[in-house]
């Protein structure tokens, strides 16, 4: 990812032309590295004459970024072109190489440098490494103009930033490059090494696939396959056989972690059990702990199915403790049954909106008691007290419904559980409308 330091010098590669033009030996990565922002290869969505950075540097007001994406993406690249394109001196450093000692000297040299006239670009890798206090270093410089800052993070900002350095700079969200971008940063390195490679179609698309939207990663596959002699193009298979597939990008306590549960849960909800596999399949290839999985399906069984299919949380159960009797990898198809029976199963939330509704009252109405009428009396001071006077005992009443009230008095009788019209929950609510009917004719 570069020096510790980059004092700038030569920056913008005309340092390395000067010093006898295309350099071969140079890693191929660095000899494609855009000499301008409109050689860069995809994030037009932050690029483009009408996106952010577009706007920011027409109107030459350009302010302090964080930079977020995945690993490959051009996160270096656009900060030094920008250094470029504005005229600031480009100072590179990497959060996870660099201390207080560190910060201190380039924030001394950009104050001499500002005194002369030239401001500083500084550009900082992993910036989620450093913690808040380091953090809280960059506010004064970047207030009083000394730096303008341009941080880089695999991870959210969100989470993993001071909200005081957040509030001075503006998240541009980096995409993965797409397949079509990734095929155009191969034609590039064709022209650059003077030679296709030797792949046929459906490998030259599995090299796309390897790279996992990273164009990084594509440019050292390339080169090590435009270092094969075959006789002949090769195919995906041999393809495959040479090249080892980059392991997916997946960390388990990162915001890849959230992202995938999240795309698991939603998927499970939208009743989509192709897509349920699918994330579920990405998470247990990346690594997950299949009884992690097993707790978030039993969860989603009672927060997004409940009583419209009773059994499913018996599945999701039968399928966790299957899972902890076989272990991996057979366990793991009980997982995957519970998935598609979750996404298939009829969706209700209605206890779970009813039990927030029902705390929200309890908060509400804090320590009113119950009715003395449902109140047990084993002592005789209870018993003069109320206790249980008036209580009717439904098995004696009509229907075995007595309709008594079992709120607190002087709390309105409130309708938390509203059952819906599918799976199980519609017989519920054909009971809970009966039960209503009578308890307003056994009141009025």
């Amino acid at each position: 990812m570069g020096d510790l330091f980059d004092s700038g010098e030569g920056t913008d590669g005309k340092a390395a032309a000067a010093a006898g033009g295309r350099d071969v030996n140079r890693p191929l990565a660095d000899r494609l590295r855009p000499q301008s922002l409109a050689e860069v290869i995809g994030q037009t969505h932050v690029l483009g004459p009408e996106a952010p950075l577009g706007v920011m540097l027409a109107s030459g007001s350009l302010s302090s970024l964080i930079l977020w994406g995945p690993p490959g993406v051009g996160k270096t690249t656009i900060a030094r072109l920008l250094a470029r394109e504005t005229d600031l001196h480009f100072v590179q450093i990497s959060a996870i190489f660099s201390g207080v000692p560190d910060l201190k000297k380039v924030f001394e040299a950009a104050k001499i440098r500002r005194q002369n006239g030239q401001g500083t670009l500084l550009f900082v890798d992993e910036i989620h490494r450093f913690n808040k206090a380091q953090q809280d270093g960059f506010l004064p410089h970047m207030e009083d103009g000394t730096i303008l800052l341009v941080g880089a993070t695999t991870e959210n900002p969100s989470f993993e930033l001071n909200a005081a350095v957040l509030s001075r700079s503006q998240v541009l969200v980096l995409e993965r490059l797409s397949l079509a971008d990734l095929e155009r940063l191969t034609q590039r390195a064709e022209q650059e090494l003077g030679r296709g490679l030797p792949l046929l179609p459906d490998a030259r698309d599995a090299l796309h696939e390897m790279a996992d939207g990273d164009g990084r990663m594509l440019l050292n596959l390339i080169e090590q396959v435009a270092a094969w002699k075959v006789p002949a193009p090769l195919g995906a298979e041999a393809l495959a056989a040479r090249l080892m597939r980059r392991a997916a990008k997946y960390d388990k306590s990162g915001d890849e972690h959230y992202n995938l549960i999240s795309a698991l849960h939603k998927s499970i909800r939208g009743s989509d059990p192709d897509a349920a596999l699918y994330w579920l399949g990405r998470m247990l290839e990346g690594g997950e702990d299949p009884r992690y999985l097993a707790r978030r399906l039993t969860m989603m069984s009672t927060e997004d199915i409940g009583l419209a299919d009773p059994q499913a949380n018996t599945v999701c159960l039968n399928a966790w403790q299957t899972y902890e009797r076989l272990g991996s990898p057979e366990g793991e198809l009980a997982l995957a049954n519970a998935a598609v029976y979750l996404a298939l199963a009829p969706k209700s939330n209605a206890v779970y909106v009813g039990i927030k509704a029902a705390r929200r009252l309890a908060k509400k109405t804090g320590s009113a008691p119950p009715p003395k009428h449902i109140l047990n009396a084993p002592t005789k001071l209870m018993s003069e007290q109320g206790y249980g006077d008036g209580y009717a005992y439904d098995h004696d009443a009509e229907d075995g419904f007595s309709g008594q009230n079992y709120f607190p008095d002087g709390v309105k009788r409130p309708v938390l559980y509203q059952p819906v019209e599918r799976g199980f929950e519609r017989e519920l609510k054909r009971r809970s409308e009966y039960f209503a009917n009578l308890r307003t004719k056994r009141n009025s």
